[in-house]
């Protein structure tokens, strides 16, 4: 059944530091008390909940039946305005720890009815991850750590992050503490401390995504675009490789780089065609294995 009209609420839920995370929760308009599983949403690496088209198509999988939750990580450098990296001293410390822990705390939260909805019920028993880039990377292993996640979609995932760091930002870290990056989208350069590098190696058989999916058993499915100038699609390709699942598929978007044709911000009418059918079989994997 496809929904006409949908809800959306915000709010935020404290992280393991005491810090902000702000979700997003959108719901289809449906009969009050109806119980519908989630789905959870992870922005990537300089992402945010509201890049791009991500508030569209949380809103159409929500159309699709089911609870949506989209949030931003709470060390990702974005503050109260939800657009700019207000935040940068957050953003230079923003581990795979702290990330992995976010998911945790969104999942409890559901759990305990801190995050809720007057209309309609969320399952906690149906509890679906979808991630984008680093965010992809981050499903994965929350999938690991996460019994209540029961089923998975990865959109142009990091395969293995400590694979990530070029030679000059660890000769920064080492000499410096510290490396920069450039926002391409804005010009701001922003900080990444240390031990944003010491904690991916420290913990690097919990936190890489390439280890991780070897212990998923559930529907997993796994998206990239032929033509990804920042991840290649060859990271997808391991994961789907190395995952052990029985109900599994793969799916190369021909001629799509990594945010699917998609920018910031996004103003068309239309999704451009190699992101609907990203959304499209994301929905229709979700439809599948988590209704």
């Amino acid at each position: 059944m496809s929904y006409n009209s949908i809800t959306k609420q915000v709010g935020s839920i404290p992280s393991t530091e005491n810090l902000p995370i702000y979700y997003d929760l959108y719901a289809p308009v449906t009969t009050p008390g109806s119980i519908l599983p989630v789905i959870l949403f992870l922005h990537g690496f300089k992402g945010f909940k509201d890049w791009g088209a991500f508030p569209d198509a949380c809103e159409e999988l929500a159309r699709a039946g089911f609870a949506v939750i989209s949030f931003n990580f709470s060390l990702n450098g974005i503050g109260k305005n939800m657009l700019e990296f207000d935040e940068p001293e957050h953003f230079a410390r923003e581990t795979l720890s702290q990330d992995l822990n976010d998911v945790g705390s969104i999942i409890e939260a559901i759990k305990n009815k801190d995050i809720k909805s007057d209309k309609i019920v969320l399952d906690t028993d149906r509890i679906g991850i979808v991630g984008h880039s680093r965010g992809g990377h981050t499903a994965v292993t929350a999938a690991a750590d996460y019994s209540e996640i029961h089923c998975l979609v990865t959109w142009s995932a990091v395969s293995d992050y400590n694979s990530r760091w070029s030679k000059k930002m660890i000769q920064d870290w080492e000499t410096n503490g510290f490396t920069e990056i450039e926002n391409s989208r804005t010009g701001q350069v922003l900080k990444i401390d240390k031990a944003v590098y010491e904690d991916a190696l420290k913990n690097a058989d919990h936190l890489m995504a390439i280890r991780r999916v070897q212990e998923l058993h559930i529907p997993s499915m796994f998206i990239a675009g032929k033509d990804d100038e920042s991840v290649p699609f060859r990271d997808t390709e391991k994961l789907y490789r190395k995952s052990p699942s029985e109900d599994k598929e793969i799916r190369l978007i021909q001629g799509a780089g990594h945010t699917f044709g998609v920018s910031h911000p996004f103003e068309e009418e239309d999704f451009p065609s190699e992101f609907a059918e990203v959304l499209d079989f994301t929905e229709g994997w979700f439809l599948e294995y988590l209704r």
